[in-house]
């Protein structure tokens, strides 16, 4: 038990640091993704066949749609987050007017 509470913070710091460097490595990964690449010779010889776009991939959500979702989503987190805190807030009154 001793062993654990003293490896808590070295640990609780290395996660930091990795949890850090996880995170500059995915936003740096779009930028070295986006460099173009050197065409090899006699690339255009033929021209690019025509791309296929799929329907969903034009049509997408209504900016009204994403809003309202937001909202709902943000309306039933602080109805959870006062749910949970008035539970608590009985659970202690209970427990201090017993002692």
């Amino acid at each position: 038990m001793y062993l654990i509470h003293s490896i808590r913070r070295p640990a609780g710091i290395l996660l930091w640091l990795a949890g850090a460097l996880l995170a500059s490595l995915i936003a740096a990964a779009p930028a070295a993704l986006a460099t173009p690449r050197p065409r090899p010779p006699g690339w255009n010889k033929h021209p690019p066949l025509p791309a296929h776009v799929h329907a969903a991939v034009t049509g997408g959500m209504p900016g009204w749609q994403l809003t309202l979702i937001a909202a709902a989503a943000a309306l039933v987190a602080a109805a959870l987050a006062v749910m949970v805190y008035r539970a608590r807030s009985a659970r202690r009154r209970a427990t201090v007017s017993a002692a």
